[in-house]
């Protein structure tokens, strides 16, 4: 891995009932795609959102440290945060739709997160845009600006966000479910996109999603989280090839397009019984009342992530 563009270190997200992400660490590199996976509800989103200093008014980072060029984010004002969100942090959030002003084209929508983080005239940052808009392979880039959003495709919505997202050329990209909704000619188009921008510019780029298959073909190194906690970080390769953790067998063995030089099996796929359960109501790992070999110490005892390899942990004892 190339230097640690960002570096979260022993990371706890608060609610006042709850901790839904707890003990999370992890580096991105530059140039690297680093994807976090797991089931809805095991607190991929939350993360972004806690480096993007955007957590919802009742929820607070309660212990651990984001570290981001240098700094804590977590000690940053509002101010000096925004300053970097859309600068040197960009995100691309799940739905474009809800994520772009309805009453504001295109092209005002792009040239005011360049104005805001770079200045420059109005007319250097329409120029600007243009060229966003040819960089993501938009059609007709010029006439573009003055499009609505409703007056493009999911597919080009999504393009308007990912030129939002580079406008300011950041160090970190943040796609949160970035294929949402798109079909499957899309999903690639948009991640070849996002991979391209990552070798061309050297972005790092953090991706959040379900989708193993995805994982597979994009993803560099993958941390694979349960109930808020981390259960698996390994090279893609490797995890594809010999996943570790229980939970991490049992995301890959449930997901058709993840099954790598195995091709499609026949028959219903296999599934992980029961439902995510909160990470504040076990005492010991949150996966035990699921997990098909779970030893008694699991309900009681917390497992740590520990190294299988330069480059390999998982939070389990029985793993080897």
């Amino acid at each position: 891995m190339n230097a640690p563009v960002l570096d979260i270190e022993g990371l706890d997200i608060a609610f006042p009932m709850a901790r839904p992400v707890q003990n999370l660490s992890f580096q991105v590199g530059a140039g690297e795609t680093l994807a976090v996976v797991g089931e809805s509800g095991s607190g991929k989103s939350l993360t972004a959102l806690a480096v993007m200093g955007l957590l919802p008014p009742r929820a607070r980072i309660a212990a651990g440290s984001i570290r981001f060029g240098g700094r804590d984010l977590t000690g940053l004002k509002p101010r000096e945060m925004q300053d970097i969100r859309g600068g040197e942090i960009g995100m691309i959030f799940q739905e474009p739709m809800t994520s772009l002003n309805p009453v504001m084209t295109i092209g005002r929508q792009i040239t005011e997160v360049i104005r805001q983080h770079d200045g420059g005239t109005e007319e250097a940052a329409r120029g600007r845009a243009a060229e966003l808009l040819d960089l993501v392979r938009i059609p007709d880039p010029v006439a573009k600006l003055d499009a609505w959003p409703h007056e493009l495709s999911g597919g080009m919505r999504q393009r308007v966000m990912i030129a939002m997202a580079v406008a300011c050329r950041p160090s970190l990209l943040i796609a949160d479910e970035p294929t949402t909704a798109l079909d499957v000619t899309i999903q690639a188009q948009v991640l070849d996109l996002i991979d391209g921008l990552r070798r061309d510019l050297g972005i790092a780029v953090l991706l959040i999603t379900h989708d193993l298959g995805l994982v597979a073909q994009w993803a560099d190194r993958v941390v694979v989280m349960y109930a808020g906690r981390p259960m698996e970080i390994a090279g893609a390769e490797a995890l594809f090839a010999r996943p570790r953790h229980p939970y991490s067998q049992g995301l890959i063995s449930a997901s058709p397009r993840a099954q790598g030089d195995r091709g499609f099996r026949d028959g219903p796929l296999p599934e992980i019984p029961g439902n995510v359960g909160s990470a504040a109501s076990l005492v010991g790992c949150s996966f035990a009342p699921r997990c098909p070999v779970a030893l008694p110490d699991c309900a009681t005892r917390r497992p740590a992530l520990r190294q299988l390899g330069a480059a390999h942990a998982v939070a389990c004892p029985v793993a080897k």
